[in-house]
Formats: C-alpha cells, structure tokens, sequence
C-alpha cells in the first residue's frame, strides 16, 4: 500500500476530546457522546468526521499501550465559527502528511503495524510531532468490512 504524499494547510476543528490509551480505549465512548451533539458545529467545511490523536514526544520512542494520549472527535470549521457549549477548538497545523487510503474495519491494528513497521522505516521519511488523525467520510462505515477512510499520519524528510 503506498500513500500519497500531500502538504495539509491549517485547519481549525471543533469537537470533543478525551485523554486515553490503547490498554483503556474509550474512542467508543467519545464517539457516542459526540454523534448526537455534531450538528451543533456550525459552518462545518464538509460533512467528514475527523479522529484525531494527539501523542506525546516520547510516546513512540517509549511505546506502551498504557501510553495516553488525547483523542479527539471533531470536524472542520470556518475559522469564525461559534464554539458550541462543552465543546473545543483546535488548531491542526499544516505539514507534510503520508496520507492511506484504508479499507475494513477500524479496530484492525494491521494498517498501523504495516505503516509504522514497514512503510515508514523504508520510506526515506520520519515521523513528525503534530497529530495523526483519520478522515471518515462518506465511504466510512463503523463496524464493517467495507468501511473505508483516509489515515493521515505526519511527516519530515531525513534529507
């Protein structure tokens, strides 16, 4: 599987975020609580959900699944949008991203296993510390096989 390489401008999305590990996964949980608040966000940009992860420096050099990290269910927002009422703003910022084109269920930690213990030690580029995230759009069904996303990980060149 090879990714396209694409440069993201900034991004402002709004959501909810809840700190977590693998070890105690709770995306379920946040998924559940944003859903029903989504159309509160107004002036959203598209109608794609974004899961996005926000890891510390250390939490690849030094990784456990007891490693927390913050997770976030949110969209994208013109940037005056009001923010709703228990929920926050994040500024993504822009950068060089590998971006998958993924297909099956989400709760498969293959995809994961092949970017960062194949694809990315051969890929003439390391990872970058700005947050990971996936696109779920229209394609994106929870819980099935046929399910497809886009995984949109960090980057800087070695060179």
């Amino acid at each position: 599987m090879t990714p396209r390489i694409e440069i993201l401008q900034e991004k402002r999305l709004v959501g909810i975020h809840q700190k977590m590990s693998l070890a105690d996964n709770i995306t379920s949980q946040l998924w559940a609580s944003f859903m029903p608040r989504r159309h509160e966000i107004l002036h959203t940009l598209s109608s794609d959900l974004i899961s996005l992860q926000i890891y510390s420096t250390s939490y690849f050099t030094h990784f456990s699944p007891l490693n927390h990290f913050e997770k976030w269910a949110c969209m994208e927002v013109n940037p005056s949008t009001p923010i709703p009422q228990g929920m926050e703003s994040l500024l993504l910022p822009g950068g060089l991203y590998a971006v998958f084109h993924y297909q099956g269920l989400s709760s498969d930690p293959q995809i994961f296993q092949y970017i960062f213990g194949s694809w990315l030690p051969s890929s003439g580029y390391e990872l970058d510390h700005r947050p990971h995230f996936e696109v779920l759009g229209e394609k994106y069904k929870n819980n099935d096989h046929h399910s497809e996303e886009e995984i949109w990980i960090p980057l800087i060149s070695k060179m």
